[in-house]
């Protein structure tokens, strides 16, 4: 996603994504790296 941030202009050409997108989708792959797989969560958090 870092990549692709620092080439908008290829993403935004022919009106294809907007920046309005390309935020929305980096905040979910944010919201995703986030948060534990299952088996960390069983592994550190469970008791």
């Amino acid at each position: 996603m870092e990549n692709l941030d620092k080439d908008r202009a290829f993403l935004k050409h022919g009106g294809v994504f907007d920046d309005d997108f390309i935020e929305l989708k980096m905040t979910e792959v944010e919201r995703f790296e986030m948060t534990p797989h299952p088996v960390e969560f069983d592994m550190y958090y469970s008791q």
